[in-house]
C-alpha cells in the first residue's frame, strides 16, 4: 500500500469516526440517520431497480449496464478529495491487472452530485482513470431516485465558503451478471484484497 494511500486511508478514518459511521450490508454508511433507513442485504439478493439515464458521451443507460457481465459500481463525485480518486484509480489498476479478463466485468461510476457531474464533467474527470469505467449521469431528479433505488448513502454537507462537499457510500458495490448482489469492496480493503475478489467475481 503506498504512502499516500495510508494517508488518504487514515484521514477518511478519522472522518468516519466523527460522524460515527456504521457498515450495513458490506456498505459503509457515513450517518446514523443513513443507518436507521439503510436495509441489510445478503448476497444474491436483488438490488435497485429500473433507471433511465446517460453515460458521459450523453448515451441512454439503463439498469441494462448491470446485467451479461458481472459489475463493480463505485457512487462519487468529481469533486470528491479523496476516497473516488483513490477509488477509481485503484478501478484502473484492476483493469490493468486483469488484462483481457477485464472484458467480462462491468467498471462503473455513478455520480452522487448531479448537479455538478454533468455527462461532459464526468467524462473529462473519469478518462484520467481509465476509458473502461462507464461514468453515469444525468437528471438530477432521476439520478437521486436511482442512488436511493440502490440502497447508496449520499447527503450534502454545505462549506464555510458558500460551497458544498458530499457524503457518501465509500464501498464499491458488486453484482454478478444478473444484476444480484454479491458483496462489496471496503474502501479500507487493500487493492490486491480488491483484485483477488475481481478474479473470484469473473471466475463465477
Amino acid at each position: 500500500m503506498s504512502k499516500l494511500r495510508i494517508v488518504l486511508w487514515i484521514a477518511v478514518a478519522a472522518a468516519l469516526c466523527g460522524l460515527g459511521a456504521l457498515s450495513v450490508g458490506g456498505f459503509t454508511l457515513l450517518s446514523r440517520e443513513a443507518g436507521r433507513n439503510g436495509a441489510s442485504l445478503q448476497a444474491g439478493a436483488r438490488l435497485g431497480g429500473s433507471f433511465q439515464l446517460v453515460d458521459a458521451t450523453g448515451a441512454p443507460v439503463s439498469e441494462a449496464v448491470f446485467r451479461q457481465k458481472p459489475s463493480v459500481t463505485l457512487f462519487g463525485y468529481t469533486h470528491c478529495p479523496d476516497v473516488c480518486p483513490t477509488g477509481l484509480t485503484e478501478m484502473g489498476n484492476w483493469i490493468a491487472a486483469l488484462g483481457p479478463d477485464a472484458d467480462k466485468l462491468r467498471f462503473v461510476f455513478v455520480t452522487v452530485d448531479p448537479e455538478r457531474d454533468t455527462p461532459e464533467a464526468m467524462r473529462e474527470y473519469v478518462s484520467a482513470f481509465s476509458d473502461k469505467i462507464v461514468a453515469i449521469s444525468g437528471p438530477p431528479e432521476a439520478v437521486h431516485a436511482m442512488v436511493k433505488d440502490y440502497k447508496i448513502y449520499s447527503r450534502r454537507v454545505p462549506l464555510a465558503d458558500g460551497d458544498y462537499s458530499m457524503d457518501h457510500t465509500a464501498s464499491m458495490i458488486l453484482q454478478d451478471a444478473d444484476g444480484d448482489f454479491v458483496g462489496t469492496i471496503d474502501a479500507a480493503e487493500s487493492e490486491d484484497v480488491g483484485l483477488a475478489k475481481l478474479k473470484r467475481l469473473v471466475a463465477g
